[in-house]
């Protein structure tokens, strides 16, 4: 004898009506008015509704046949709701070990991100966490949103449907003067009617044709609140600094105008923010600079420009642009280390031996003469020749030239130092992860021409080395002692032990281990990520050990940073684009100083707000490559590629290109030959009738379905090798 269903929908209506109407009482009949129910056997049906949810503790009755809502705060949560592709929900919560399910007709209106109120059911789901209803909306996480503009003739619709937003928005036609139909364009949302199917919004701009890449790029902008120019008032502080040097300012700092000092840096790099200082002290000591620029002389706090640069918080890198932390004068200007300009700088400087070894140190305020300005590329060629020459075919300048002994000898000795540092930092447990980076030469118009991978060579872990040497130091100084100051340290938590078994599970697929049991799982990470350097898989299982890492964040209270096996790091080389380097320098100036930080607090909260606005920058970079590797794969549908799974679901298959690294899908739908189920446990669709498996880091052929360059997603169709 099966149960008769519950009419769930009837229930949720009941329920809502006393959550809206909070504290006032109402009989059945009242009820059935509000809710515009009139046949007997539906009011019937309300009346076990309440009698119901009165058993339950929703309600009470405090006077016969009166209900109202008992709001039994152990039931009631505060959390932000992430919406899944599949159009439910989770409410995460502080105050449950679990997150809390949404089915899709419970979510009521909240928008992903948004902080909700979520009532909890009794009823548990099989993985131990429960099932609710989101009752308020207490606050939007963001209340703009980009779409595709549809004009009818009396109203028209902002398209905004994706995998975590399950509604579009209704503009009245008032609204439509100066818009074109299929325009990419920002919306503001306004109300939603509770009779109404869809969301109301205002019209804010348009960015153009949808799949231009200016068009993109702003809408990327836009969809995650990042600014697109700097205030008038910003841009006239700026230019009102005073760019000079002047002789009673240098007479406080430390005087590096005549020591050897170069730069190392992209080529199209614009702004330079650290420098390198060498100078023989006598036998096997050398005194190595790291100067900074002081992005805090200029920036004073609660200035105009400081309250912008915190609001920003960090530079954002989109493929074909950077939206910088501080306006150009600033950046590219008055504190990039430029060459043959005198700066002011904060600098650690070390007394090291060829060892790697730190015998002294010094931290303070200087003034710099930049001598040299290389790219990478020109510091990798001194490197590998061991000569002075540069050659043309590298040159900066397209001539070639040759350098000073002595800044050779400073390169060179540099990066021996530097290699002895990073296998310091091997041994001591840190992860090597040389990643393959995706880059893009661009046309005049901003199209991709072709696709090309950016690597770590030793010119540039030069630089990383002795960077992340003054970090660390830096914060040392700060944390390494009994009563530790106030400081913003860069933290980094402990992998997932979850994720690493998974990860383990699938590197097995390939032939290698990765040892879970030792009391060290970095070294056995270290020699995984070493035996694939060059491999296939290669990026596959480089991305799938970042997965099992924490996120590193900022943070008053220091736990050390797993990744690179420091007790004390923090983030003081950057200061131009991002905002924490320049807390840093501030704190770093007063701890000097023996003056007292009065509020703490307010550090962390800053610390918290840097680390959401580094993710928002990351999610938008990640976003601009996606287009550009689309905008790419344009032209070349029907064409075939050899590629690796590198994500499965019940949904399909993902599989990343080997020869360009773009990453596309196929459809469970459009695998033929059999009915495929899948397998979460191992990572792939399994054939129901022929068992052929489909798995992560498996090798396959695929060609081009489709280029949807408006929701940033390819379309791969199987082909048989």
């Amino acid at each position: 004898m099966f149960k008769k269903k519950k009419n769930n929908s009837l229930e949720r209506r009941v329920t809502q009506h006393f959550r809206d109407n909070t504290g006032k009482q109402y009989n059945y009949k009242e009820v059935s008015g509000v809710l515009n129910i009139k046949d007997t056997k539906t009011r019937d049906e309300i009346i076990k509704i309440l009698n119901r949810l009165t058993t339950e503790k929703i309600l009470s009755s405090p006077s016969k046949g009166k209900y109202t809502l008992v709001k039994a705060s152990k039931d009631y949560y505060q959390g932000t709701l992430d919406v899944t592709s599949t159009g439910r929900g989770f409410v995460i919560c502080e105050d449950l070990e679990h997150d809390i399910m949404i089915p899709k007709n419970n979510i009521n209106r909240a928008f992903q991100g948004d902080l909700v109120e979520v009532y909890v059911y009794k009823r548990k789901q099989k993985s131990g966490a429960f099932e609710g209803e989101i009752v308020t909306i207490l606050e939007r996480k963001k209340t703009q949103f980009v779409g595709v503009l549809q004009i009818e003739k009396n109203y028209a619709f902002v398209l905004t449907r994706g995998p975590r937003m399950y509604t579009d928005f209704f503009i009245d036609k008032k609204q439509l003067d100066g818009y074109t139909n299929g325009d990419k364009v920002l919306v503001e949302y306004t109300d939603w009617p509770k009779r109404a199917d869809s969301p109301y919004g205002t019209l804010i701009e348009s960015f153009g044709p949808p799949g231009e890449t200016n068009t993109e790029m702003h809408a990327i902008l836009s969809d995650y609140g990042l600014p697109l120019h700097f205030p008038d008032e910003v841009e006239a502080a700026a230019n009102a600094i005073d760019q000079s040097i002047r002789p009673e300012e240098i007479k406080k700092r430390r005087d590096f105008r005549d020591t050897l000092t170069f730069t190392i840096d992209p080529k199209t790099a614009k702004d330079f923010d650290d420098a390198l200082s060498f100078k023989v002290l006598g036998k096997d000591r050398f005194e190595i600079g790291i100067h900074i620029a002081d992005v805090s002389h200029y920036v004073q706090p609660n200035s105009v420009l400081d309250q912008e640069a915190y609001d920003r918080a960090t530079s954002v890198y989109l493929v074909d642009r950077v939206v910088p932390m501080l306006p150009e004068v600033l950046s590219n200007g008055v504190c990039s280390l430029r060459p043959h300009e005198e700066k002011y700088t904060f600098s650690a400087v070390f007394t090291m031996n060829s060892k790697g070894e730190v015998l002294e140190e010094w931290f303070g305020k200087t003034v710099i003469y930049s001598d040299h300005r290389f790219a990478y590329e020109e510091a990798q060629e001194l490197i590998e020749t061991q000569a002075a020459k540069v050659s043309k075919e590298i040159s900066l300048t397209g001539a070639a030239y040759t350098v000073s002994n002595d800044l050779l000898k400073g390169v060179l000795t540099l990066d021996e130092i530097a290699k002895k540092l990073r296998i310091k930092r091997m041994k001591n447990g840190a992860l090597s992860f040389d990643r393959v980076e995706v880059n893009f030469i661009l046309k005049e118009d901003d199209t991709p021409e072709s696709v090309y991978f950016k690597t770590s060579k030793d010119a540039n872990k030069l630089v990383e080395e002795f960077m992340l040497l003054a970090n660390k130091q830096v914060a040392s100084f700060a944390g390494n002692r009994k009563t530790p100051l106030p400081f913003v340290y860069r933290i980094h938590d402990e992998p997932d032990a979850d994720k690493l078994n998974n990860l383990q599970m699938v590197v097995s697929n390939f032939g290698y281990k990765l040892d879970l049991k030792t009391k060290d799982v970095s070294k056995s990470l270290n020699v995984l990520l070493s035996d694939i350097q060059g491999k296939q898989e290669q990026n596959l299982i480089d991305t799938l050990t970042i997965r099992c890492m924490s996120k590193a964040e900022y943070n008053i209270d220091n736990i050390g940073h797993y990744g690179l096996a420091f007790n004390f790091y923090s983030h003081f080389t950057s200061p131009i684009r991002r905002y924490p380097d320049v807390m840093v320098h501030r704190l770093l100036e007063h701890h000097l100083a023996k003056q007292k930080v009065k509020d703490p607090d307010s550090i962390q909260a800053a610390c918290v707000h840097s680390s959401q606005r580094e993710l928002i920058a990351t999610k938008a970079e990640r976003d601009s490559i996606k287009f550009m590797q689309i905008k790419f794969m344009e032209d070349k549908i029907g064409k075939t590629f050899e590629g690796v799974i590198s994500g499965v679901t019940d949904r399909g298959i993902y599989v990343e290109l080997v020869e360009n690294k773009c990453e596309g899908m196929i459809r469970i739908k459009d695998i033929t030959g059999d009915y495929f189920n899948y397998d979460d446990k191992a990572h792939a669709l399994v054939g129901e009738r022929t068992k052929k498996r489909y798995q992560l880091g498996d090798s396959i052929d695929v060609s081009v379905l489709k280029a949807d360059l408006i929701k940033r997603h390819l379309d791969f169709k199987l082909e048989e090798k």
